[in-house]
């Protein structure tokens, strides 16, 4: 199901009924809640879902936390609103690990998702309803957030695109706040074409968000480029201990097929890559402790009624945020304290402006960097996994956080009968020549890889 397919036919109530026969066990859509879009959009009739951390007026916004379980949405985030310009209708919103904190999508309030691929299977996370959404074919496409790898590892877990914009690409006006050095609205889909449509319409500067800047190329229109004269660089850290045996096997037939287009292809050593996921743990729970300190009972959401203003507090967020939520949020005031903020956070930011400088060096001379998009198949749900393997899930996709760099996951195959996908890093602000390699590589690996059934 694509989005030119759909084109002037009503999609909407097929949509709510594939919804209804079949979401009860993958639990991918917390709440149909419908707002319709512009009827003399070109997209009028397509129905498309949203992470339930993205802003719509006319739904409840719940992070999927008891926090904020009846929380309505006061206003409507930019990128939405010029999707509902565009005609496309909003038809609910999808379920997420709680404050998109997590790998599995297991830590919701409101039970965990499912991977429509193996129904034993988690569907990644923190996007994992919006992925698992377009995989069960509910809607062509669908919105997600990434933070450290929140949209592209759900799309290869569950073999869908999955595409993180530059940094600055997207509004981020009317998106929860996690980490917001890092966090981009990224957009799930059935290919890469329907990833520009939809990227298309959403890009540009908006004054609610002093980050975003402006993009006047067109993502529909190809760069003058094919892959023969693709430059790629390998990380040699893939080849490390970080990955399978079975995923660096199909990972090398990804790598023998763009040779046989005539592809360059370079293994070279990146050090500074080996710090990424200390890095990230350091930063990002140390903004999301700053960010999620509205959530008080005082302003908005749960309030649990105790005696005392800080007694309130402390019992309110007790009940209202998960364990994995709360992980962070102790992590990450742990490092802005007086006594550690030098030893840790400051030498983060140090550590991570070495880790950009090396990127834009790379990708001076290269097109892109490549790696499989995570080091693990899906985890069975409930299985039981340490923190530290846990966040090591996503050592190559949070590089393009931490430097704000695009980057797209595309399936390619399976792997033990699991949905496997690979990751391209690209060049800041060039998401046209990103999306233009990926597209063609899509277009021209073989079919039976790239469209997995």
């Amino acid at each position: 199901m694509t989005i030119d397919d759909l084109i002037g036919k009503n999609f909407i109530e097929e949509s709510i009924k594939r919804i209804q026969e079949k979401d009860k066990e993958i639990n991918a859509v917390l709440r149909i809640e419908k707002v319709e879009g512009n009827k003399g959009g070109n997209y009028f009739g397509i129905p498309f879902l949203v992470k339930d951390n993205i802003l719509v007026k006319g739904t409840k916004t719940t992070n999927s936390s008891k926090i904020l379980e009846n929380y309505d949405s006061p206003y409507t985030a930019t990128a939405v609103e010029k999707l509902l310009k565009a005609g496309f209708t909003v038809l609910g919103k999808t379920n997420m690990d709680e404050f998109a904190m997590g790998n599995t999508n297991e830590h919701s309030a409101f039970g965990p998702v499912k991977n429509p691929r193996n129904l034993t299977r988690v569907p990644g996370g923190s996007s994992g309803g919006s992925a698992a959404a377009v995989a069960a074919g509910y809607v062509p496409f669908s919105l997600g957030s990434d933070t450290g790898g929140s949209v592209r590892q759900p799309a290869s877990f569950c073999g869908v695109v999955g595409f993180k914009p530059s940094y600055g690409m997207i509004s981020r006006y009317g998106l929860t706040a996690f980490s917001s050095s890092l966090d981009q609205i990224g957009v799930f889909a059935n290919n890469v074409k329907d990833v520009r449509i939809v990227t298309e319409i959403m890009k540009g500067k908006d004054p609610k968000d002093s980050t975003t800047l402006d993009h006047n190329k067109d993502l529909l229109k190809d760069v003058d480029i094919d892959l023969s004269q693709v430059k790629i660089c390998i990380p040699k850290v893939v080849y490390h201990e970080h990955a399978d045996d079975s995923i660096m096997k199909q990972f090398e037939i990804a790598i023998n097929f763009l040779r046989s287009k005539g592809a360059k292809v370079d293994v070279k050593d990146i050090p500074e890559l080996e710090y990424s996921v200390a890095i990230y743990y350091i930063v990002a729970p140390a903004e999301a402790s700053s960010n999620l300190s509205r959530y008080d009972g005082v302003k908005y959401g749960l309030r649990n009624h105790a005696l005392g203003l800080n007694k309130m507090y402390k019992s309110t967020r007790e009940v209202g945020l998960g364990i994995e939520v709360k992980r962070r949020i102790m992590m990450g005031t742990f490092n802005l304290s007086s006594l550690y903020y030098d030893q840790y956070y400051s030498k983060a930011s140090k550590v991570r402006k070495l880790l950009s400088d090396k990127m834009k060096e790379i990708l001076n001379d290269y097109h892109l960097i490549m790696t499989p998009t995570s080091p693990v198949l899906p985890p069975k749900i409930g299985e039981s996994l340490k923190p530290l393997e846990y966040y090591l899930m996503d050592i190559f996709t949070i590089p393009a956080n931490l430097t704000g760099s695009p980057a797209i996951s595309i399936p390619f195959g399976d792997v033990q009968g699991l949905p496997f996908g690979i990751q391209f890093i690209g060049r800041y602000m060039k998401d046209e020549e990103l999306l233009t390699i990926a597209d063609n590589f899509f277009q021209e690996a073989p079919k039976e890889l790239t469209n997995y059934v």
